[in-house]
């Protein structure tokens, strides 16, 4: 979407810092799985040395990998967790401005045609939200900093599109971003729907890549 727009957030915009949250909880649990790997690569090792006590079994092997790859997923997490740590989004009388790090742009109110949420069931007890924002004209999803947030799937209503920007929440997020978009843009305002299990899924990253190297300077 392209629509002319302040060149930042108005000072009296709504601030959610959306990848502190997540970092605080994401952060330790990526550290104790890391743990969990070093441990399993050190037993790894001994097994490989053959300098561990005792008889090797299939099942000691097996345990090893496993711990190894929790490990991996743990190394993977943290980098992640740590990229969009001052992932923030601001919420103004222009739009919604989504920041990752230094890198900022807006999806204006004026470009959209609805916006509703989206929630699903997390763990037992638990929510995940997401923020659906619909274009009313064609979207580039390959915006150096929206591009992540891009999602290609059926719309709420079969006259809005299928591409929209999906912005993921958690439980405490939700309820100031909600509040904030509903006094900005009431008309806007479609309304909640619960969606499977699942339903953030995740960007299109080889997709992205695919067409930004397609792309001719």
């Amino acid at each position: 979407m392209s629509s002319p727009h302040t060149p930042s957030p108005a000072p009296n915009a709504t601030v959610i810092r959306i990848g502190r949250r997540s970092a605080m909880t994401g952060l330790p649990c990526s550290i104790v799985l890391m743990a969990i790997g070093g441990v399993g690569s050190f037993g790894a090792v001994l097994v490989a040395t053959g300098q561990q006590k005792g008889e090797s079994t299939v099942s000691g092997f097996v345990g090893l990998a496993f711990m190894v790859a929790l490990g991996v997923l743990g190394v993977i997490l943290f980098v992640g967790f740590w990229a969009n740590r001052r992932s923030r989004i601001l919420i103004d009388h222009t739009g919604l401005w989504f920041e990752k790090g230094d890198a900022r742009n807006v999806i204006p109110w004026n470009g959209l045609a609805g916006i509703a949420l989206y929630w699903s069931e997390f763990g037992r007890n638990g929510k995940i939200y997401s923020l659906e924002l619909y274009p009313n004209g064609p979207i580039d999803r390959d915006d150096p900093v929206l591009w992540g947030l891009v999602r290609d799937e059926e719309p709420l209503h079969p006259g809005l599109p299928r591409l929209r920007h999906r912005v993921t929440l958690t439980a405490p997020n939700q309820p100031p971003v909600v509040d904030a978009v509903r006094s900005h843009v009431p008309h806007l305002w479609l309304g909640e729907s619960q969606r499977p299990t699942g339903h953030i899924t995740r960007a299109d990253v080889r997709g992205h890549r695919r067409r930004t190297r397609g792309r001719t300077p």
